[in-house]
């Protein structure tokens, strides 16, 4: 019998795979529903016959046809798509390091990539998306780096606690290092929004360049699922199990950076998704990653496409930002958690 034999049996027994069947399946049809029902919210009235029209037989001198296909379709698409990076950034963030409270945006990444990203809106305004998306990965692991950094050097070292509180000192700096800019330079309303987490100006170029790496990020996460879950029951113990612990961290952090910075550049500072949703699915269906990846997937999409609905609607006809809608659920979250865990620290 080898080692790994006991270890899975017991994390078997944790999981739950007809329950995260059904959460796939209903999730499915829950992003569904809410991109039909994105697609027809708004200032302007569009029922449903006017979106299936505008689908199947697309009139340029219609303006509704122009609204749905020009606006409305990418910005919905690209809801789901960062709601799933954004999940399966903290899912994996929160397996690697053992951290509840691991998330893209409290440890920094997604300050990270805005700080870059305001500085290229600032000094070179007209980089191609192409090029901004890939200023963004850098932006993320500059964001890395400096918590895991500030952390290491501290006299706890890298405890959950201590990776917390760098991730908040990190973000304050570089956010107010980015409004400083953004103040000197008078770059636009569109950024300040965009800084404050909301998708209004997605645009079906922008969907088109970042979801092969969304796509692609999230698919090799699902490749690390199950060294996610041995690694999640504790380094010393996968190393006994023959895990390559490094290259797994070391891939995995690239996947985050990748997945962060793609949904960054797109929506800017949204957080809270990559922390409520694992927890959410972790609690539904248990502690294998083979589950818990494509399931968080599924779910942060389905998050984040109902919470831009609200988003429309809340004080419609302005926006109002996305990122303060998810900040509703996920700051009680998170204090539930820090309470929950604060014994351990």
């Amino acid at each position: 019998m080898s080692l790994s034999q006991p270890i899975t049996k017991n994390a078997s027994l944790r999981t739950r795979p007809w329950m995260a069947t059904v959460l796939i399946v209903v999730g499915i049809f829950a992003i569904l529903f809410g991109l039909g029902s994105s697609i027809i919210t708004g200032v302007a009235n569009i029922s449903f016959a006017t979106v299936w029209n505008s689908i199947f037989h697309y009139d340029s001198s219609n303006e509704h046809h122009v609204i749905i296909q020009t606006l409305r379709m990418p910005r919905a698409l690209a809801g789901a798509l960062v709601g799933a990076a954004f999940a399966v950034a903290g899912a994996i963030m929160q397996g690697v390091t053992k951290n509840p409270i691991a998330d893209t945006g409290l440890m920094g990444i997604n300050a990270g990539a805005g700080f870059v990203l305001v500085l290229v809106f600032a000094f070179a305004p007209g980089l191609p998306f192409e090029s901004i998306i890939l200023y963004s990965f850098i932006g993320a692991g500059l964001g890395v780096g400096l918590v895991y950094g500030l952390a290491y050097f501290s006299k706890n070292g890298l405890t959950p606690l201590r990776l917390a509180l760098a991730g908040a000192v990190v973000s304050s700096i570089l956010s107010g290092i980015s409004q400083a800019i953004s103040l000197l330079f008078q770059i636009n309303y569109d950024l300040a929004f965009w800084s404050a987490g909301g998708i209004s100006t997605a645009e079906w170029f922008q969907v088109s360049v970042m979801m092969p790496w969304i796509v692609g990020g999230i698919v090799v996460a699902m490749i690390l699922s199950r060294s996610i879950t041995i690694l999640s029951l504790g380094e010393e113990i996968a190393a006994g199990l023959g895990q390559k612990t490094r290259l797994v961290k070391g891939v995995a952090a690239v996947v985050v950076m990748v997945l962060a910075g793609a949904s960054v550049s797109t929506v800017g500072g949204v957080g809270f998704v990559g922390l409520v949703v694992p927890h959410i699915v972790r609690f539904l269906v248990g502690v294998d990653y083979r589950w818990i990846i494509p399931c968080s997937a599924v779910m942060g999409g389905v998050l984040v496409v109902f919470a831009d609905i609200g988003a429309k609607m809340i004080a419609m006809p302005y926006e109002t930002p996305l990122g303060a809608i998810i900040a509703v659920i996920g700051v009680p979250f998170f204090l539930y958690l820090a309470r929950k865990e604060r014994r351990e620290w």
